[in-house]
């Protein structure tokens, strides 16, 4: 690529501080994530050369708007910016969507573009699924999304809900009452529901019966009016519990099913959520969302790992398929990594 130079105007005398960082420790970052770059700040001027000079202009053009509108650049928030340019998306049109704030007034957002059309799909739909990998938001996402809707009277409950068999061990053979057996598989979605209300809230929204954290077997019979009806873990349902789940939607209900078809541990490994896209697609009111590495917002570490099994998985499909390239392609064969965020 042929070096050029740009040069970024940066409005008003406040900004500039914001931008660069303590010590410039994130104009060294942008640096660091375009090699080759180089990047100088005289007045109210950042000059960018080298290959990606559009690229990096780009970015900073992202932070000005994202301070703009009151966010706070920190590391995370710049690595995320520039993960989503080199994208082509709109930072400042994604994380600067709140959709509520938790009881200690921290705004909760999505932190993609995958996640935002996540939360789209479930302001806009009746049922939404949320298909992805471990650390996208899927749940956590979800629970905000019921939250918002009980405060603003939309839905006069919350129902939270998983299948009960995970990792192969049923109700029965664990140790103590009902609660003690149950608390174990449920205790991911109070983390969430605690994530976003104070615990003298959440305890008095159980105790009103204003959010039911219950397992997937409690829905059998029932018709769930005006609720907000979240099913997690849902690869790791039946056929017949997907079903049975789904046909439980009453009036002026919401539901999100969220899962990783990556992780199914349901005896005999027929699941629920595989083939219902196929069936299910042009359903009105009706949606699938899929979410993949670029989604998930916990440690580096992670994404990484995510592409790395994204990675293999594209390359036994491409086996299966009978492409000539599978897992056993030796190094610099020229492999898609198969991704789909």
């Amino acid at each position: 690529m042929e070096s050029t130079t740009l040069t970024v105007n940066i409005p008003g005398n406040d900004l500039m501080p914001d931008l660069v960082g303590e010590r410039d420790v994130l104009l060294r970052r942008v640096e660091g994530a375009f090699p080759g770059s180089a990047i100088h700040v005289r007045g109210n001027q950042i000059t960018i050369d080298g290959a990606h000079a559009a690229t990096v202009g780009t970015v900073f053009d992202e932070m000005v708007a994202l301070l703009q509108q009151g966010l706070t650049i920190d590391e995370r928030t710049l690595d995320r910016t520039i993960d989503m340019v080199r994208a082509d998306e709109r930072p400042s049109e994604v994380l600067t969507t709140e959709i509520f704030r938790t009881s200690r007034g921290k705004p909760v957002r999505p932190r993609s573009a995958g996640q935002k059309r996540y939360v789209e799909a479930v302001a806009d739909g009746i049922i939404t699924f949320g298909i992805g990998p471990a650390g996208t938001g899927k749940s956590w996402l979800a629970v905000a999304m019921a939250i918002r809707s009980l405060q603003a009277g939309q839905v006069d409950r919350i129902v939270l809900t998983r299948p009960l068999v995970e990792a192969g061990e049923r109700v029965g053979f664990l140790p103590g009452d009902l609660m003690a057996k149950v608390d174990p598989y449920l205790r991911p979605l109070y983390d969430a529901l605690f994530d976003m209300v104070d615990t003298e809230t959440a305890e008095r929204l159980v105790d009103r019966g204003q959010v039911e954290v219950a397992p997937l077997a409690f829905m059998r019979g029932r018709t769930l009016n005006n609720s907000f009806i979240i099913l997690d873990e849902a690869q790791n349902t039946t056929p017949e519990q997907m079903k049975m789940f789904l046909t439980r939607v009453g009036f002026g209900s919401r539901v999100v099913v969220t899962g990783d078809i990556s992780q199914v541990d349901v005896p005999g490994g027929r699941s629920g959520l595989l083939d219902l896209e196929r069936m299910l697609t042009g359903i009105d009111g009706l949606s699938f969302v899929h979410l993949g590495a670029r989604d998930v917002v916990r440690h580096r570490i992670v994404q990484d790992i995510v592409e790395a099994y994204e990675h293999e998985a594209g390359l036994r499909e491409a086996d299966d398929r009978g492409d000539g390239v599978g897992a056993g392609s030796e190094p610099g064969d020229d492999v898609s990594d198969g991704s789909s965020h």
